[in-house]
């Protein structure tokens, strides 16, 4: 396992299929994060959305920023408290994310009180906005199955 892979499953409770993360850049605890997800056409979902134009959904765009919030919440691991999203505000989508793109993701907090954060996050592509949205988050104990 490489060390980029390493600090990913680090940092995030998530796993395949699920993680959207392929690399953290940059971490301010508390504050911000950057990651980056190279869109591969070889992910499950393009096979239906949509065939002959493959277009990665706006939800999975969505949980790419949200696992960067969680990233930002967390600093550098995740110890026996979760993040989750708790409610999605002012998203928009400027542009379609296709197979080949790079995303890079910054998540950063711009409210929290108690257990409730609010982050400002957005998605580009080449530099270009192609997602935005205010996040919510809550952070909760971990459950251990």
């Amino acid at each position: 396992m490489s060390q980029e892979a390493f600090d990913v499953f680090r940092r995030l409770p998530h796993r395949f299929p699920m993680l959207m993360v392929d690399r953290v850049v940059e971490v301010e605890p508390g504050r911000r994060a950057v990651a980056l997800k190279s869109v591969s056409v070889n992910e499950p979902h393009f096979l239906g959305h949509y065939p002959g134009q493959p277009i990665m959904p706006g939800v999975l765009i969505l949980e790419a920023m949200a696992q960067v919030g969680g990233i930002a919440l967390a600093g550098d691991a995740l110890t026996g408290k979760v993040p989750l999203l708790a409610g999605v505000e002012k998203a928009r989508f400027r542009r379609p994310v296709t197979p080949g793109d790079r995303l890079e993701l910054e998540s950063t907090i711009v409210r929290s009180r108690g257990s409730l954060s609010v982050m400002e996050c957005v998605a580009r592509v080449d530099g270009k906005v192609v997602a935005e949205a205010e996040l919510w988050f809550t952070v909760v104990d971990e459950v251990k199955s």
